[in-house]
């Protein structure tokens, strides 16, 4: 089934979570991406499945697009949506309940600083 994501991704072993989506980024969206500020820590748990899923969601800023760049196996195409196209899709169309979340806590301001995240 397709969906709408927003870039998301793992950490590979010996990177840190912010080096991981800055390059989570770049794979899905072809576009650089530097991280200003947290937005939110969220937990779902699929009930189909009974799988769970966490999310750390960033804000920041994009630049330098490479059209050129293939991107990850399973991404379509990396669209910019306007608040109004994303709101009005039915809710099957996103991958999780997450995706709105992000955007409503975004839209809402809520602001955490990158030193939320301690790394060892």
């Amino acid at each position: 089934q397709t969906v709408y994501n927003q870039p998301a991704g793992h950490v590979e072993n010996q990177e840190s979570i912010q080096d991981a989506v800055i390059r989570e980024t770049k794979e899905e969206t072809a576009w650089d991406f530097t991280p200003e500020y947290i937005v939110g820590f969220y937990k779902w748990r699929k009930q189909k499945n009974d799988t769970t899923f966490v999310r750390l969601c960033f804000a920041g800023t994009v630049s330098n697009h490479d059209p050129a760049q293939t991107l990850d196996d399973g991404i379509l195409a990396a669209n910019w949506l306007s608040f109004e196209e994303i709101m009005s899709m039915d809710e099957q169309r996103m991958r999780s309940p997450m995706v709105r979340q992000c955007i409503d806590d975004y839209r809402h301001g809520i602001k955490h600083p990158l030193e939320f995240i301690t790394e060892w």
